[in-house]
């Protein structure tokens, strides 16, 4: 069917400029990091050739990325777990949705320890073939977000009848293996195959400092630390996915399936990696500082999202701080919540993400901005989001938001925006 309707991410010029262009942007980071001592600007003496000659995919790391996928999608299909109802759909049914994250990074655990501890696959092979890996997640991304199309169109059909874009937002909203099953392939990447992967190359590139030099330098351990306390708090409160953007608005396409699979493990370490060759001394107080900014990060994170979460499931019941959540009702029959922390304003989950984007590159300290990569990109992402909410909601409630907007005028930060 075709619409009219605004298309988001710059129309169909952006919507292709982003899919060519962002797979560019995670291999220039690790070209900038490795191959041209973290310089964005400068290639004087840069190992260009390094560099290409590092992305040609082998065999060997397709056999790891694939064999990695097929163990996290086993673990999601048959590790035990609860099963749990997620929010109403437009139509008023619920999806259900197996929550076995803990239960999945525990054996995973076990599984990555094996291999290395027996020396069938060391964990620095991750830091070794990042090259590799990368070029063949990247090829891996498109050709399953190709095969996202057609499913979507296939058994759930949310097309606007513009190829390009609905290759990049995705032509289904919740596509499951099989169409009716428990097997959502939107909720299974959220996660799944990126997270860990995540802490691995982490753990990977803290391997290859620590036989590089004999030691591992604090800001390793803090780098390394933070962002594996992040993965295993998002397993831990699995549930709370389900009240996101992504798993309630987004269609599933390439936007999320690239974001997921590569983005998030490929450009998050990136920190990690830039840490491996320089080493620094960090002194203790600024070490115990970073801690306290990370804790204070993740405790507004978690706290706000979970004030929502639990609203969400039972809002005539639910509690904020000893008192009865106060909440807006609209015509629509929503709920918009404005006590607790969505009293303060409409996305104040988002300082702690800023709080934890910041504690996790300030360990690298000042010697480049690469690093910093991540807190730069992730404020404006959520900048763009809370946009992109705000429109969506404003369409959805209409004069209900305009007074809500009035009850909670600030947007992320009160008394700021």
């Amino acid at each position: 069917m075709s619409t009219k309707k605004k298309l988001e991410f710059g129309g169909v010029p952006g919507n292709l400029l982003l899919v060519l262009v962002l797979p560019v942007v995670v291999a220039f980071l690790h070209f900038s990091v490795k191959y041209n001592d973290a310089r964005l600007f400068a290639y004087d003496g840069a190992d260009w050739e390094g560099f290409f000659r590092a992305l040609v995919p082998t065999w060997e790391a397709a056999a790891i990325y694939l064999g990695w996928f097929a163990l996290q999608a086993l673990l999601q299909a048959f590790a035990p777990g609860p099963i749990v109802q997620g929010t109403p759909l437009p139509n008023g049914k619920h999806l259900l949705y197996k929550m076995n994250g803990r239960a999945s990074l525990v054996a995973t655990a076990i599984v990555v320890g094996a291999l290395h501890f027996s020396g069938v696959l060391p964990i620095r092979v991750l830091h070794d073939r990042f090259g590799e890996l990368l070029t063949v997640m990247v090829i891996f991304s498109y050709a399953f977000s190709v095969f996202l199309y057609f499913y979507g169109k296939a058994t759930d059909d949310r097309s606007t009848g513009i190829a390009i874009h609905d290759f990049w937002m995705g032509t289904g909203h919740n596509p499951r293996i099989p169409p009716h099953g428990l097997f959502d392939l939107k909720f299974f990447c959220e996660a799944r195959p990126g997270l860990p992967f995540w802490v691995l190359l982490d753990l990977a590139c803290m391997h290859a400092q620590y036989e590089t030099y004999g030691f591992v330098s604090l800001s390793m351990v803090l780098v390394c630390a933070f962002q594996l306390l992040y993965v295993v708090d998002y397993f831990w409160n699995e549930p709370a996915i389900l009240t996101t953007m992504d798993i309630k608005h987004e269609n599933f396409g390439f936007m999320l399936c690239f974001g997921d699979l590569v983005w998030v493990p490929m450009t998050y370490s990136l920190q990690a990696f830039y840490l491996v060759d320089r080493v620094h001394d960090l002194p203790l107080w600024a070490g115990l500082l970073f801690v306290a900014l990370n804790l204070l990060g993740l405790y507004i994170f978690r706290a706000v999202n979970l004030q929502k979460h639990r609203f969400r499931q039972s809002p005539e019941t639910a509690t904020i701080w000893g008192k009865k959540a106060e909440y807006l009702e609209t015509k629509q029959g929503g709920k918009l919540l404005v006590s607790g922390f969505w009293g303060w304003s409409r996305h104040f989950n988002y300082v702690g993400d800023i709080l934890m984007a910041v504690s996790w590159s300030l360990p690298t300290l000042f010697g480049s901005i690469v690093p910093y990569f991540y807190p730069i990109y992730f404020t404006a992402l959520l900048v763009h989001r809370e946009r992109r909410d705000h429109r969506i909601c404003a369409e959805k409630y209409g004069e209900d938001w305009e007074a809500y907007c009035k009850r909670v005028p600030y947007r992320i930060l009160p008394g700021v925006y």
